[in-house]
């Protein structure tokens, strides 16, 4: 069995396209759609059900292509393994957050695309949460406080953060001073999530309210300088706002602790050796470094 094949049939049923899984491996249509036909005849299956609209994996494709990604992950394993020490050849896709990913991040990732120069780095920018295994990504950059999940997490460096609202906002509403004056507030949140403030050495969580909502740090900070409520931001987003005087700290008393950034990757006994390179990377750039974990500290 052809380990090209496997890959491929790996990045059209995450893909769901022969069109968009072509333009991933940088192969042309016909090429890939020759693979599938010899993969499916070898296995005797059909492993995808062709549509108008792409390729949908069938019961025994959604079964093997389980077994296909790790057979391709412990190829690329054993691959580096022999590779000369400095050298990383392949491909990486990293998921990575939207807010300040871009500024932040991109800088790290494109340095290790200029060490590796043969090594592929195919980068997402969100702030939507990225299934890493069903979507065929090799890692993730996550930053605040990770969830319960079966993803193995490496704590690349420190996000401090802030409770800040508007000036008009503080006038009109007045500034909360306890866990219980908060929730009464008008919140600016991400989705559902709860916030975490620190009384003295023990962590408090409260569930927040609110009716404004975005999965985008930066619209956060527009719609708290707007005076919509009060909003949990890392200060690399708000240091700016705050010197000028469009925010203001609130809540200084109860801090939310320090939250962290991490790299996430699907369980599996090996990682391979491009994501413990970006991991000693970012450890690299993140630890000590003012311009990531918020520069008023």
């Amino acid at each position: 069995m052809d380990i090209e094949e496997l890959r491929t049939f790996v990045e059209v049923a995450d893909a769901s396209g022969v069109s968009p899984a072509a333009l991933r491996l940088g192969v042309s249509k016909s090429i890939v759609s020759r693979r599938l036909v010899r993969l499916e005849a070898e296995l005797g299956v059909q492993l995808l059900a062709r549509t108008t609209r792409g390729a949908a994996l069938t019961e025994a494709g959604a079964t093997f292509r389980g077994y296909a990604a790790r057979v391709c992950a412990e190829i690329d394993v054993a691959r580096e393994t022999i590779l000369p020490a400095g050298d990383l050849r392949g491909r990486l896709r990293v998921a990575v957050p939207l807010s300040f990913g871009q500024t932040h991040f991109a800088p790290i990732l494109a340095e290790m695309a200029r060490r590796h120069p043969q090594l592929q780095i195919h980068t997402c920018y969100s702030d939507r949460f990225v299934d890493l295994i069903t979507e065929g990504y090799d890692c993730a950059i996550r930053v605040g406080y990770l969830q319960d999940s079966n993803l193995i997490a490496r704590r690349v460096g420190p996000i401090y953060g802030k409770f800040v609202a508007s000036p008009d906002y503080i006038k009109a509403h007045g500034a909360p001073e306890t866990p219980e004056e908060l929730v009464a507030h008008e919140a600016l949140m991400q989705g559902t999530e709860s916030w975490q403030l620190m009384d003295g050495d023990k962590i408090i969580t409260v569930r927040p309210q609110g009716r404004f909502k975005a999965d985008n740090g930066i619209a956060l900070v527009a719609a708290a300088k707007a005076g919509l409520g009060i909003a949990y931001l890392p200060d690399c987003l708000t240091h700016e706002s705050i010197a000028s005087g469009a925010l203001m700290p609130v809540m200084t008393r109860h801090p939310p602790p320090p939250a962290g950034a991490y790299v996430v990757r699907p369980p599996g006994q090996h990682p391979a050796r491009k994501i413990r390179v970006l991991i000693e990377l970012l450890i690299e750039y993140c630890e000590p470094a003012p311009h990531l974990t918020g520069v008023d500290r």
